[in-house]
């Protein structure tokens, strides 16, 4: 069995200390009948809180399977599921769901109900009083980056990015400490996916859920994981850093999934923050810039690292500094970093991944 934890919780261990927000599946299988092969077979993983997890593999390979097992959607046949340290059975099912907010691909925003009414539906059914409801949903729709005059319009006078904007809002209603998103941004055109993608990674650096997330686009799941979960066939077949997806391929499989061989394909996949993270660098420091710098370009924790390496060349400066939207310099990235991505020791270091497999 394919197994991402080496301190999962144990049958007799139930009692483990561990953080609001965390995800623990345990040997978790799914099949839809005594005959059927697995949907999800035999699946263990530990999601840190605040993390975000994509889930990425083929269709039908099990993502959205396991995904609705978290909420209850669907009941695993054998295996648990731990929140927080709470195996989710041991839950009454509406208090498991108070917790955890969903966004599918669909939307699902109620046509009759004004764009005000669709966000606070959850507030309301848990009693919340009229001005902290109206508060929240006024704080809510302009983290979205929509103005409160869309409060009193109906979902059919939105574009299509705009409702996923809005569903996106309704499942942080009630504050959960975990967001379920089965590939929200499918049905939207490029363009505003592209945007989507971005105001989610603010969001996620603002709110710090943790955030598992469904999708079969390889470049989407490289542009928001913190790790990402490669799945087929019902299996986890490899958990890990997108840099460690790109340069530790555990199979074959994964290899023609990433197109690990194509240099440029794999800076393309791999953004500055996952180079910062795998950095370690010290707390963001704020400073001017020496008067022979202003005009060097910055880099942005977002920006993929082929749009690094052409601005290391066209500029010929190196390293670039990383700023944040608030000015602050979060570190640098070089060419020697990105050496180091395309070209780590894969023969002497160790894989975290390898340690997966029993």
């Amino acid at each position: 069995m394919v197994n991402a934890l080496t301190d999962a919780p144990s049958e007799t261990n139930e009692k483990r200390v561990t953080q609001s927000g965390e995800i623990v599946f345990e040997g978790v299988s799914k099949s839809f009948t005594a005959e059927s092969v697995p949907a999800v077979d035999g699946i263990s993983f530990r999601v840190a809180a605040g993390d975000l997890v994509v889930l990425l593999g083929p269709s039908g390979c099990g993502k959205t399977t396991l995904l609705k097992m978290v909420n209850r959607l669907y009941e695993p046949s054998q295996g648990k599921i731990w929140l927080g340290g709470q195996e989710i059975h041991t839950l009454p099912i509406n208090d498991l769901r108070r917790q955890i907010g969903y966004v599918i691909q669909q939307v699902g925003l109620f046509p009759h109900m004004t764009i005000g009414k669709n966000i606070s539906v959850v507030p309301r059914l848990l009693g919340w009083d009229e001005d902290r409801t109206q508060e929240r949903v006024e704080m809510l729709l302009e983290l979205i980056g929509l103005p409160t005059s869309y409060l009193s319009r109906y979902p059919r006078q939105l574009s299509g990015g705009e409702q996923q904007r809005v569903g996106l809002a309704r499942a942080l209603a009630a504050d959960p400490e975990i967001l379920l998103m089965d590939e929200p941004f499918a049905a939207v055109d490029a363009m505003n996916r592209e945007r989507l993608q971005g105001e989610l990674l603010g969001l996620h650096c603002k709110l710090n859920k943790t955030i598992l997330f469904v999708t079969h686009d390889v470049e989407e799941a490289f542009r928001l994981a913190d790790k990402i979960i490669v799945m087929r066939a019902g299996k986890l077949v490899q958990y890990g850093t997108p840099i460690e997806i790109v340069t530790q391929p555990a199979n074959e499989f994964i290899e023609e999934l990433v197109d690990t061989k194509n240099i440029l394909r794999r800076l393309s996949l791999v953004n500055v923050h996952s180079v910062l993270k795998a950095k370690e660098n010290l707390p963001a420091q704020t400073f001017p810039p020496k008067p022979e710098e202003k005009d060097n370009p910055v880099l942005r924790p977002e920006d993929d690292l082929r749009s690094v390496l052409s601005l290391l060349l066209s500029s010929g400066s190196d390293p670039l500094k990383v700023v944040n939207s608030s000015g602050e310099i979060l570190g640098s990235v070089g060419f020697t970093d990105l050496r180091n991505m395309l070209y780590s020791n894969q023969t002497t270091e160790t894989n975290k991944c390898n340690e997966l497999f029993d």
